[in-house]
């Protein structure tokens, strides 16, 4: 089980809503995590890379916490990125007109980024809007992969990851490491444990003839 005071951080920090997940599994980023200064500076970098994106449109993002949630920022994103067009308006007010602006902006971004399932994927419209630093991640990772693969986000950034299930019965918690960037010098590689195949034969006969040598 969580630790009280683990879980009594997270609550204030990224206002956990027990009863809104319930019957559900919710991954909450562990306090250290937050902390660390490689997760602060992917964070800072993809700040960074929102407001020079939207720069003409006049828009600075300070957190992406407290300014994502709402689809604003997204809507503007896929509009200058994608040039999508979608029948949304500009501002949502309510709470029911966020989350409906936010379920069309990422099915279209969905489709954009190639996700055939959205089932599997790491983000939702119920994470995004309620502030899910995890979900929010993640989906912006993604969007810069798929639209400015040029840029270069700090690499090997993982965090460690609480992952809650809340039911009638109590809470169940296992904790695992996330990654959130992989090794930017091999994501562009279909398997980044491999390198180019010419190379690694010329490594293998080479190491096959220093064995010769050695006989």
């Amino acid at each position: 089980m969580m630790e009280a005071g683990m879980f009594e951080y997270n609550k204030e920090e990224q206002s956990v809503d027990l009863d809104f997940f319930q019957g559900e599994k919710r991954k909450i980023i562990q306090p250290a995590s937050l902390k660390d200064p490689k997760f602060e500076d992917l964070k800072q970098a993809l700040v960074d890379w929102i407001n020079d994106t939207l720069k003409r449109e006049h828009i600075v993002v300070q957190s992406l916490e407290e300014d994502m949630y709402d689809g604003l920022i997204l809507h503007h994103l896929l509009v200058k990125l994608a040039d999508a067009q979608l029948s949304v308006a500009d501002i949502a007010l309510t709470a029911a007109a966020q989350m409906h602006k936010l379920e069309l902006v990422l099915e279209e971004l969905d489709k954009r980024l190639g996700l055939q399932d959205s089932s599997q994927s790491k983000w939702n419209v119920k994470l995004i809007h309620n502030k899910d630093l995890l979900a929010t991640v993640h989906l912006l990772v993604a969007m810069v992969r798929r639209f400015q693969p040029e840029l270069n986000l700090p690499s090997n950034v993982k965090v460690e990851v609480v992952t809650v299930e809340v039911s009638s019965s109590g809470i169940k918690s296992v904790i695992q490491t996330e990654e959130l960037t992989g090794n930017n010098s091999s994501e562009s590689l279909s398997d980044s444990g491999r390198g180019d195949p010419i190379e690694e034969l010329l490594k293998l006969e080479a190491y096959k003839v220093n064995t010769v040598k050695k006989v």
